[in-house]
């Protein structure tokens, strides 16, 4: 059997083809994150989360009691806003540890804050970047997410000075993600 010159040149293009289709579902695409030029402020500016990735999303979550002796439903019961952040972040990275992630995949957040009496009925943003800064944007987590943060009425639950929600991302393994499309 004779192969033709053209019939070659059809079998390596397809070949070329079918190689380049291979590699590149080898490689996942990964998430990224866009920092703040010349900043250590522990949020990134944009987060790109590829189609193969797994989401997660964190309901509002509140802080636990910090104080018992203090008088229940009190802000002396919860502390104060860098106590109430410290308080959120870990248990919403007991969340995500439960689902195989941590706060490393978080990848959006939404800070909802009262205002403090303290501060003449303004929310405590140093308190909320104190905390939040000990778990984003660290030597140990690099990592950092978009976030909102925003001054409601009220929250939910009496003594609660901040609320945060989450979404956490990973970009599956090219193989996991194509056995996902089957």
């Amino acid at each position: 059997m004779r192969i033709s010159v053209l019939q070659k040149q059809i079998f390596t293009a397809a070949l070329a083809s079918t190689l380049s289709v291979l590699s590149s579902a080898a490689h996942a695409e990964e998430i990224k994150r866009t920092g703040i030029a010349n900043s250590t402020f522990p949020i990134s500016l944009t987060v790109s989360v590829p189609a193969n990735s797994r989401l997660v999303f964190v309901s509002g979550t509140l802080a636990d009691v910090a104080n018992a002796d203090a008088p229940k439903g009190s802000i002396e019961s919860y502390g104060d806003t860098q106590t109430q952040t410290t308080s959120i972040l870990n248990k919403i990275n007991k969340l995500l540890a439960a689902e195989g992630l941590s706060l490393a995949d978080v990848v959006k957040a939404n800070v909802f804050m009262v205002g403090d009496p303290k501060l003449d009925g303004k929310m405590d943003f140093a308190g909320l970047n104190a905390a939040y800064g000990q778990f984003f944007g660290t030597p140990a987590q690099p990592n950092k997410a978009v976030r909102t943060a925003l001054q409601v009425a009220a929250l939910p639950m009496p003594g609660g000075l901040i609320e945060i929600e989450m979404i956490a991302a990973r970009a599956l393994p090219a193989a996991a993600a194509h056995a996902r499309k089957k």
